[in-house]
């Protein structure tokens, strides 16, 4: 496999320290000192926050910045229906979950609900980290293999097992004996004819497979979200091998796409177990997973399984104050309607532009490719101007896919066409601004 972007495309240079601001670069110098060099910041110029409401980030001296990154906070930053129920419940009871709650089991009830997958169980983690790692223990168990395919610069976590899984984290993390990478998901690309490749490569060197692992959005390949539909050939020729097919909704959930609620629907399929994570308490740090019940039966009687913090009554009110509000205040309408007028605009854009190619998008998730304008090539170093340029302009995006030259368009949900607008009039200033040199 051939090496990839490191992940940290548009990443603050330490040794450009001195350039910063006085009080920037004193935080910076505490924050290295207090947590070491494996931690990263965005932006040739870091910036520091402190607060949010909304869709909008605030630094020290009260400077609005609009937030078009940020999945985690998905109905908004600090939205009071989830700030309301988390400040009852934590004084009231938290615990875990060997004791009897209801609040546990009427979310995990509500929470299957939304799934489209037959008869299923709800388990639940901290982190999509944990959930994506639980998922693999079971899909190992119910299958016998330990075989896993992925795609070429795929990510879906930090654990020891999930960094083997992960091309997008660099060679310096090196991927298990028992994974085999595809091609992503891009035009020209056989992507059914890869998987079969990868499942009879593993066969041929005696790896039995367990499970084909993907993001469904494919965020950490360029955000490749269309055609919709693609993946239903790859479940059925992965369940013919006798493997389970996980649907990595960490990125692509809870109405991010507009059009459904989890990005696997879009693909007409029936996925064996989906992961959750970031998005589902509002910040929060509850993940879990969805599993159809005849995969975790044999699983739940011979494994122990538990979680000290994973579904805690304080981080379930979370969890269920983001579906009270997706459902209250229409959330997917708008998302696709937003999505449909951002992802038409940026387009045009593009079109007018020698400095972006592809668009893509589903909902309020785009992808935007940016080019050498001298020779078409992915760009991520002009990928990483047009960030910091956003940035400068108090506009947040980032940067992703194998070269790091796609832009990372992903608000929260509340994010409205007011919202789109200004934006795009941040994106023309950019474009025209790295254009000219």
């Amino acid at each position: 496999m051939s090496e990839s972007a490191p992940v940290m495309v548009n990443g603050f240079d330490s040794s450009r320290a001195d350039d910063l601001p006085a009080a920037t670069r004193n935080l910076v110098g505490r924050r290295s000192a207090a947590l070491g060099g494996a931690y990263r910041l965005f932006y040739s110029e870091p910036v520091e926050f402190v607060r949010g409401e909304g869709v909008y980030l605030y630094d020290p001296a009260g400077n609005a910045y609009l937030d078009a990154y940020n999945n985690v906070p998905c109905v908004g930053h600090s939205h009071p229906r989830v700030t309301e129920a988390v400040s009852r419940q934590l004084a009231t009871l938290n615990t875990h979950t060997r004791y009897l709650t209801d609040g546990v089991v009427t979310y995990a009830e509500r929470l299957l609900a939304t799934h489209s997958m037959g008869a299923a169980y709800a388990m639940f983690t901290c982190t999509g980290s944990e959930a994506n790692d639980l998922a693999l223990r079971i899909a190992r168990h119910y299958t016998g293999g330990t075989g896993v395919i992925v795609t070429e610069n795929a990510y879906h976590g930090v654990t020891a097992a999930l960094a083997e899984l992960s091309p997008s984290l660099g060679p310096n993390v090196p991927l298990g004996s028992h994974v085999r990478t595809v091609p992503a998901p891009t035009g020209g690309v056989n992507f059914t004819a890869a998987v079969a490749y990868a499942i009879s490569d593993l066969e041929r060197h005696g790896t039995r497979l367990a499970a084909f692992l993907a993001d469904s959005a494919f965020s950490s390949d360029g955000v490749l979200t269309e055609p919709a539909g693609f993946l239903a050939p790859v479940a059925d020729l992965v369940h013919a091998a006798g493997a389970l097919y996980i649907a990595d909704e960490v990125q692509s959930g809870f109405a991010r796409t507009g059009s459904h609620m989890w990005g696997y629907q879009r693909h007409g399929l029936v996925p064996d177990i989906v992961t959750m994570g970031k998005p589902m308490g509002n910040g929060l740090p509850i993940a879990g997973i969805a599993v159809r019940r005849e995969i975790l039966d044999d699983f739940g009687r011979q494994v122990r399984y538990f979680n000290t913090f994973g579904g805690n009554p304080v981080c379930v009110a979370a969890a269920s104050a983001v579906l009270d509000v997706l459902d209250t205040e229409g959330l997917p309408t708008s998302v696709a309607a937003t999505g449909a007028y951002l992802k038409d605009a940026v387009a045009r854009v593009a079109a007018e532009s020698p400095l972006l190619g592809s668009v893509r998008g589903a909902g309020l998730y785009l992808g935007a490719d940016v080019v050498d304008p001298a020779t078409g090539a992915p760009s991520g170093e002009l990928a990483a101007a047009i960030v910091n340029g956003m940035r400068q302009r108090r506009v947040l995006i980032s940067a992703t896919g194998r070269h790091g030259n796609v832009l990372k368009i992903r608000p929260p949900l509340p994010f409205g066409r007011q919202h789109a607008d200004q934006f795009l009039g941040a994106l023309g200033e950019v474009l025209a601004a790295v254009g000219r040199g």
